[in-house]
């Protein structure tokens, strides 16, 4: 008969968790104590370091068929700062900074549209 009693020794399954910086937070929890102390494997990616990010950012501008710089490096810096070096972040504070550009009609993301962007996302 299937039960929790032989959880630990039979291994009936195996789970992978994977996410973002947040889902360790949440492990370390209390509630979260009996699964956190079940994990028998841990890896942990960190952020890009800052040439990694402007390329990353760099690459992204590619994709949209665009090979001149929108981004001046003063912004890529805040971004990498801001951002850690986490692609998810970096993807959302180099959209607001976009739209703070378009806001503005200017043809460069500089580095007020990112403080802007950046002041978005901390309120």
């Amino acid at each position: 008969m299937p039960g929790n009693v032989n959880m630990d020794t039979e291994s009936p399954f195996a789970l992978l968790l994977i996410g973002q910086p947040t889902l360790r937070r949440r492990l370390n929890l209390a509630v979260m104590a009996a699964l956190d102390k079940r994990i028998g494997t841990r890896f942990t990616i960190g952020g890009m370091n800052a040439d990694d990010t402007g390329a990353y950012i760099k690459g992204h501008v590619g994709f949209a068929s665009r090979s001149d710089p929108i981004f001046s490096e003063d912004t890529i810096t805040v971004i990498h700062l801001e951002s850690r070096g986490y692609p998810r972040t970096i993807n959302d504070l180099a959209l607001a900074a976009l739209m703070a550009t378009r806001s503005t009609k200017s043809a460069i993301v500089d580095q007020s549209a990112a403080q802007s962007a950046v002041s978005e996302f901390s309120e």
